[in-house]
């Protein structure tokens, strides 16, 4: 099971990924936390992605491929993997492609977690994050339910900055579902409706 999720943010792709992980043991590679986790680590490509962030830059291309590359060579990924976040173009679809070949591996299926955009507006300007640990919760929280810390409203959940984050998304990442289409690999599932429903229909679309 090597799958790559798409979505728009907000879509639902970390809870899916979550379950899928939790039930099938597969590894979850998200580019964020591996960029995350490399630099805290002070590995040789953590200290190259450092330089880029550091200065508000993008990390190439090349540097995420091989960072996504050293995770694939990880034991729990030898059952399958999970990506999430990458690739986010088109460019680095055909990248991936390419180093997944000279591993011997190949995508099984890209998976689209469909979520119209005002939904998704709606459903991240309601979201609340704790200041002290950052449990996830709903504006109908002022006191955290795992620790009792204050709830607040990060920037990135305010409607203004989501719709900017859809508008980059739409114009980067979307043509990836037609790629992916191209190739006979795309999957589509309605992420609107509940948790439950949806991963319900992401198990039958990978055939689980």
């Amino acid at each position: 099971m090597n799958i790559v999720l798409l979505g728009a943010p907000g879509a639902g792709k970390g809870t899916v990924a979550q379950e899928l992980v939790a039930d099938y043991g597969v590894a979850h590679i998200s580019t964020g936390d591996l960029l995350r986790a490399a630099v805290k680590g002070g590995t040789e490509l953590g200290l190259q992605a450092k330089q880029y962030m550091d200065a508000g830059e993008l990390v190439p291309d090349q540097l995420v491929i091989d960072l996504v590359k050293e995770r694939l060579a990880a034991d729990d990924a030898q059952k399958g993997f999970i990506l999430d976040g990458f690739p986010r173009n088109t460019m680095q679809a055909v990248t991936l492609d390419s180093e997944l070949s000279g591993l011997g591996r190949t995508i099984d299926c890209a998976l689209l977690i469909d979520v119209e955009p005002a939904i998704i507006i709606e459903r991240l300007s309601s979201r609340r994050t704790c200041r002290a640990c950052g449990h996830t919760g709903t504006a109908t929280e002022t006191v955290c339910p795992a620790c009792g810390g204050e709830m607040y409203q990060r920037d990135d959940d305010k409607p203004e900055t989501i719709q900017n984050r859809l508008d980059v998304y739409e114009k980067n990442t979307s043509p990836l579902v037609e790629y992916y289409r191209g190739q006979g690999l795309l999957k589509s599932v309605n992420g609107a409706q509940s948790m439950e429903a949806v991963y319900a229909d992401v198990k039958e679309a990978l055939g689980l």
